[in-house]
């Protein structure tokens, strides 16, 4: 193919596209940029971000700024005298020493460094454009015979050179919105050697994710603790029962890992109820014999009525001590662990049947529907609410026994499909009254379509020992007749208040968690109880003797860390964060527009069903800053009084071209 013609060259400085009218340029601004890069090291910085060297449109402006640079970077000073110097025989091409002194003469201030930068940048790229027009032109007339059948691959390269995306001085932007491959895996080398192990052998078995067998591990050890264990931080004190909740699509063997992960509670309920079969048979014989004691006492006492008064008086008396004992015979409940699938009020009987400790796992989320209100027709998760923090527990009902519990303690190990998050923020009051800051999110990556059809085997040992060291937990447990207090270690407690420090800064406005405060609020008390659990895991025998170490806290925190992430993550399918939704309103509204720079009133007429004014756009604008999807522009020099001229935001490139 036969190359252009070359541009001609004016002046020596850059060819022209048309002759006698020179290409966009601006030799004000390269000297102010240049000038201030000799006065400034902090210019200098800001003007490399945008330029590379190639913008200049005067050939000796392009050569200084390659020498200003090569100095800076090897720590010299870039003063004139040193430029100059630098420069050596080249420096009569570029003007001599007095054209250095004049560019440093040119700079009014250095503060519009990074203005004059970009203004260099967009002009540069004009003189592209021109020129990319020119040779398309020229390729157009050019086009005979093999060219042309080549001529739209060609133009389609050209084009595409000028449209690329110009990410110089950009870092990369952080998603908006989280997905399972940006998140952590589930920290099973946190857990205790014995049920870690067997977490992760089970997710290989059963090709699923760790999250899943992790988080029921904690649930495990939650169901083991809860109502029976307490921990007491510096000033407070938390139980040990858990909320987690897994977010899994189908078709991921939740059932299959739920199965062996509880098979250690399914078994202790059984040995716990084997155990109480000869107690119950004899309280219900007893009982059968108070009643029939007091049928008879209170007939004695009805046929009374023709005795003397002293008589009289002594057998009402017998009866209401038959009446006493009956109702102090009662018959002690089956033990029950856990439920599986339970309404609101069956759940409510079922903690205070079971002296305030119940557990609900299950590997699907119908807990969540059945309390917005499925049957009743109102949300109603008092008891889910009372039963994570411990609470005292008092439920009055016309035509039903009061019932009464003094510390109720729910535990939670459920696992749920994607859209059930969307439905928890479709119900406000989860989120008003504190359902959602309760859960322990995790939002692990699906293995569905990478998974191996022939996983390494489970070691032969590993279920054997989980299943007997869980279930000797359980049980060991169960037969406290108080619950049991765990400490701290000092050096335990220091950590703790550092935790409690480094988490306060991120409820700020500007905070990574000022959003979910509600969850974030809860989280040192999360790692509070779950630090009590890896300690009981670890000390199966005479854990609450013992003080909770600082390396137990350690791994608690990391857990406590992998958390956070899912449930900012989980925060985000919920849609609790207003300013990341609107964040990614303004990102599409650039991206549907073409808008690489825009200003905020640019945005607001084009969606003011979301912002009324435009100020309402600051706080969506400052999560796209910080992610890194735009970025304000230096303001233009001010030449006089009144207000400054509206802050103007350029676009990543990559949001112009790429989903996010």
């Amino acid at each position: 193919m036969t190359k252009p013609t070359a541009l001609r060259i004016i002046d020596g400085d850059q060819p022209d596209a048309e002759p006698g009218r020179a290409l966009p340029h601006n030799i004000t601004a390269e000297q102010v940029v240049l000038g201030t890069m000799m006065l400034s090291p902090a210019a200098l910085t800001e003007v490399r971000e945008v330029l590379d060297g190639s913008e200049f449109y005067r050939p000796a402006h392009a050569r200084i700024w390659e020498t200003v640079t090569t100095l800076a970077d090897r720590g010299a000073p870039c003063d004139p005298l040193a430029v100059g110097a630098e420069l050596g025989p080249d420096l009569s091409k570029t003007g001599g020493a007095p054209y250095l002194h004049t560019l440093v003469a040119q700079v009014p201030t250095a503060a519009n460094a990074g203005y004059y930068a970009h203004m260099i940048r967009d002009l540069a790229y004009a003189r592209k454009v021109i020129e990319t027009g020119t040779r398309l032109i020229q390729l157009g007339h050019e086009a005979t015979g093999e060219s042309a059948s080549n001529l739209r691959g060609t133009v389609t390269t050209e084009v595409a050179e000028l449209t690329s995306a110009d990410v110089r001085g950009w870092p990369d932007p952080v998603p908006l919105t989280a997905t399972a491959t940006d998140l952590p895996v589930f920290p099973l080398w946190t857990l205790p050697d014995w049920i870690g192990e067997y977490a992760a052998s089970l997710a290989e078995v059963t090709q699923t994710p760790p999250d899943l067998a992790g988080c029921l591990a904690l649930a495990v050890l939650a169901v083991a603790a809860g109502g029976k264990v307490w921990v007491q931080a510096p000033a407070w004190r938390e139980p040990t029962n858990l909320f987690t909740v897994v977010v899994l699509p189908p078709g991921n063997r939740k059932s299959e890992v739920f199965r062996a992960m509880c098979a250690p509670i399914v078994e202790a309920e059984k040995a716990l109820i084997a155990e109480a079969e000869p107690v119950i048979a004899s309280a219900v014989i007893a009982r059968r014999i108070a009643e029939a004691e007091a049928d008879r006492a209170a007939k004695a006492a009805e046929n009374a009525t023709g005795l003397d008064p002293v008589q009289k008086t002594l057998a009402i008396t017998e009866a209401a001590e038959a009446k006493l004992a009956l109702d102090a015979a009662t018959v002690p409940p089956r033990p029950r662990l856990f439920s599986d699938d339970a309404t609101v009020e069956g759940l409510t009987s079922l903690l205070c049947e079971q002296g305030g400790r119940m557990a609900v796992l299950s590997p699907e989320g119908e807990i969540f529907s059945i309390a917005a209100g499925r049957y009743s027709g109102a949300p109603n998760f008092a008891v889910l609410k009372k039963g994570h923090a411990g609470e005292e527990m008092r439920v009055d009902r016309m035509r039903r026994e009061s019932e009464h519990v003094e510390a109720a303690t729910v535990t939670l190990g459920i696992c749920t499909q994607p859209g059930v998050l969307a439905e928890l923020g479709a119900t406000p009051q989860f989120r008003d009254q504190g359902l959602l800051g309760r859960l322990l999110y995790s939002v692990p990556r699906s293995l569905l379509g990478h998974r191996k059809h022939n996983p390494d085997p489970m070691p032969a040992d590993q279920e054997t020992t989980y299943q007997t060291r869980a279930k000797a937990l359980v049980l060991s447990l169960a037969k406290l007749t108080q619950p049991a207090i765990l400490t701290f270690a000092p050096d335990a407690q220091a950590a703790i208040t550092r935790l409690l420090a480094d988490t306060e800064p991120h409820f700020r406005p500007d905070g990574d968690l000022a959003h979910m405060t509600d969850w974030g609020g809860k989280l040192v008390g999360a790692v509070v109880r779950i630090a009590g659990l890896l300690h009981l895991a670890r000390h199966l025998r005479d854990g609450w003797n013992q003080p909770i170490s600082a390396d137990t806290f350690a791994d608690a925190r990391d857990i406590g860390e992998y958390f956070t992430a899912h449930a900012k993550a989980a925060y985000d399918a919920i849609g609790a964060d207003p300013a990341t939704a609107d964040a990614r309103a303004i990102l599409d509204w650039a991206r549907n527009t073409s808008a690489a720079r825009f200003a905020a009133r640019d945005v607001q007429p084009a969606l003011r069903a979301r912002f009324k004014k435009v100020t309402d756009l600051d706080p969506a604008l400052r999560v796209l800053e910080t992610h890194g999807w735009i970025r304000r522009l230096p303001p233009s020099p001010r030449t006089g009084r009144g207000r400054p001229s509206a802050p103007q935001y350029e676009v990543h490139p990559s949001a112009l071209e790429t989903n996010r």
